[in-house]
């Protein structure tokens, strides 16, 4: 999915993470997809005080309403964009030549590297789910181009909590999808009570997505993520409802994420822009055939220099 706004802010990030367990409530804000009968989107990554948990940089939770679902093709560097589905359905076109409808309970994997463009659609439905963005460290973020479809994903209980592993691994689940950093991306029914098994190295975060759910002792709010630190060898949730864990080890690494683009200075950022406007079928991002519609274009760059600073404010 792509970052629609029209004048994106900068987002300057550097590695700070809470070394301890917190709670802290990191409230979303509301992000038109485009036109005037867009589907708004709730955005908790990044947020005003805190840009990522571990490699999880960009979190859009959307729905469940009754909406079409229209992104024209755009591009991404350096990053992998997840996405997954509650409700509805999905259309992934890619100019790699990818053609994948995603369905709820599948994952929808686009690793951007050097440069990607993609397309999103589907019909009017009762559509919920998620989009999420992985950043990917400096040795690994120009690899190629690739996409991966996974519908066949690890399911594993613990105490009243069935859970699906979307990426990394959790209680010695393991997804099939390739992560470039140690992470976990899990959904979880909770019927009852639960004690998740955690890495106490990773640093994380709870979205609640339906139900009424508690995590570590302060209940979720739709809307809203809970940020959870780090140094937990546990979890423990109780309520009946689906959330989404997210964590992973805190980023080492400085990154200036604008519009689609993570790159690591305000040039690359300049020369990522300049390669999509000019549009160049036989460039960088390609072109996504198939589409009904133009590329979404590029908006003007801040007036000020953007730097590689300040995840945490």
């Amino acid at each position: 999915m792509s970052n629609l706004e029209t004048v994106p802010r900068e987002t300057r990030c550097t590695a700070t993470a809470a070394a301890r367990p917190v709670v802290e409530r990191l409230t979303g804000h509301a992000v038109a997809l485009g036109g005037p009968r867009a589907m708004t989107v709730t955005r908790t990554l990044p947020s005003r005080g805190r840009r990522m948990v571990g490699a999880w940089c960009f979190l859009d939770d959307y729905g469940p309403e009754i909406a079409a679902m229209r992104v024209p093709p755009h591009p991404h560097t350096g990053l992998q964009t997840v996405t997954w589905l509650l409700s509805g359905e999905v259309l992934h076109r890619d100019s790699l030549g990818s053609l994948q409808e995603v369905r709820p309970g599948q994952l929808n994997l686009m690793t951007a590297g050097r440069g990607i463009s993609h397309s999103e659609e589907s019909a009017e439905a009762l559509l919920h789910g998620v989009q999420l963005w992985v950043a990917l460290p400096d040795g690994d973020r120009h690899t190629a181009p690739h996409f991966e479809h996974h519908a066949d994903l690890p399911v594993l209980e613990e105490g009243d909590a069935r859970i699906t592993v979307i990426m990394g691994s959790l209680g010695g689940a393991v997804s099939p999808a390739r992560a470039y950093t140690p992470l976990v991306g899990a959904e979880i029914t909770l019927s009852g009570g639960a004690d998740l098994p955690l890495e106490p190295g990773f640093e994380h975060a709870a979205l609640l997505l339906s139900g009424d759910v508690e995590a570590a002792g302060s209940r979720l709010e739709r809307g809203a993520l809970l940020y959870l630190g780090s140094g937990r060898p546990e979890l423990r949730l109780r309520g009946q409802g689906r959330l989404l864990l997210l964590g992973g080890e805190p980023f080492d690494e400085e990154i200036v994420m604008w519009w689609n683009f993570i790159g690591r200075s305000h040039d690359e950022i300049v020369a990522f822009r300049q390669e999509w406007a000019e549009g160049a079928e036989d460039g960088v991002f390609g072109t996504v055939r198939g589409f009904d519609g133009a590329p979404l274009p590029a908006p003007a760059l801040p007036t000020t220099q953007l730097k590689p600073r300040g995840r945490v404010r």
